[in-house]
This record gives structure tokens, sequence and C-alpha cells, in this order.
């Protein structure tokens, strides 16, 4: 515990933007999908600052919801929301709730975790909180949806329909909002196809997440002049 403890702490010293960090216009926040690969360089964020020629600060880490109580650890980074602070961002790409559904109620009667997430109309839960806050700020946002599993022995196999409806609540989300996109990720992988993931057939692989990171700088390299905050 102690350990952990000081990992986290650890983690929060060198969370202070670096100087190329306070010269960077994109954030980058969520959970594993957004972090995996990191250690190689080839991450999401990794994969975006390299296609546009222009840094990315990530903030993102394994293991983090969007919804997580415990203080310190999430001041660390395991609370999604915690991640965010104001700076001069243009833009904010955005992965979870993977971890909520998954470990939070094994992707199994989970409508109540669903609801906290983003109801059914998107006016409440922790998406549409965190979403008004960043764009309050002024940031556009990119909203990431999941890999789906190749069909093939799979842990979450059983999370593809929560998968399903968080995707369908977060494209409601962004529909309301011409400063909000959602990039879904369910049409990536086809089945048997099993280069698309880590070997725990949970994380992408590289090549996903150069093709995930790809389609967000086209998102951004095509976006039109900045959009107000509504």
């Amino acid at each position: 515990m102690m350990r952990f403890l000081f990992l986290c702490l650890l983690f929060l010293s060198a969370c202070g933007d670096s100087p190329v960090g306070r010269e960077a216009r994109i954030l980058a926040m969520g959970d594993s999908m957004m972090a995996w690969n990191s250690l190689g360089g080839q991450s999401i964020p990794d994969v975006v600052a390299d296609q546009l020629g222009e840094p990315v600060v990530d903030r993102s880490v394994s293991g983090a919801r969007m919804i997580y109580r415990l203080p310190i650890s999430g001041a660390a980074g395991l609370s999604i929301p915690k991640q965010y602070r104001a700076g001069p961002w243009d833009w904010v790409i955005l992965s979870g709730g993977g971890n909520d559904l998954w470990l939070g109620c094994g992707c199994g009667q989970c409508d109540r975790k669903m609801d906290r997430l983003i109801s059914e109309d998107t006016t409440t839960g922790a998406f549409p909180e965190l979403v008004s806050r960043i764009r309050q700020d002024g940031a556009r946002v990119i909203l990431l949806g999941y890999l789906r599993t190749p069909g093939r022995s799979s842990p979450i196999e059983s999370c593809r329909d929560e998968g399903d409806e968080l995707d369908a609540r977060l494209l409601r989300l962004a529909q309301a909002d011409a400063a909000v996109t959602f990039l879904p990720a369910a049409d990536l992988v086809p089945h048997g196809d099993l280069s698309f993931h880590a070997l725990d057939r949970i994380h992408p692989s590289p090549k996903a997440s150069r093709i995930i990171g790809g389609r967000v700088a086209e998102v951004i390299r095509l976006a039109p002049d900045p959009i107000k905050s509504q």
C-alpha cells in the first residue's frame, strides 16, 4: 500500500506540464485505451503528435475510471475528470468508461452504472459534466469509442452490448454540440483478426493505436475555424 501511494505521489510530482507541454494546444486524457503502447512511443497521443508535427500533453492513466472516489489515487490520475486542468487547449481527446463498466459491474446489470456515466438523454452523468467543463474553457472535444473484441477468447467479450450502448449515448452527446466529435472504433476489428489487440485481447496493439491516432489527427487537421464554447 505504501508503495502504491509513493507511486501516486511520484506521478503527481511529474504531472506538471513540461515547457513543451505549456506550449501544446492538444490534451489527451483517459484510460488504457489512450495510454497503451506509450512505453514504445506508439500510443494514440504519440501518433497524433507525430502526424500533426506538434506536441500533445498526455495525462491518461491505465486503469482510470470516469467515476472514482478515492482522493489520493484519484488525484494521481485514476479519476479521469481529475486528469483535466484548464489550459491553453484547443483540443481535448478523451477516452473512458470501459473500466467503470467492466470492473464496476462486470458488464452485467450495468444500467445504473451506465446512467451514472451518461444518462439516456445525455443531460446528466460523468461524461456530460466533464465535456461541459472542457467546453466552457473553450476547447473542442474528441470522444473516443472502444475497440470491439476479435470474437476469440477475450475477457471482455460479454461487454459488446454495453459498448454499443455507450457509443450510442456518446454519439448523441456529440451531436448536440458542433465542437464535440465522437470517433467510434467499433468498425475497426474484423472478426477473428488478432492484429488490432495486445496479447490480452483487451487493449489496442500498436497497429490499432496508429489507426485510431491517425483518425484523431485527421479530425483535428480538417476542422474548421475554432468554435466558441456554448
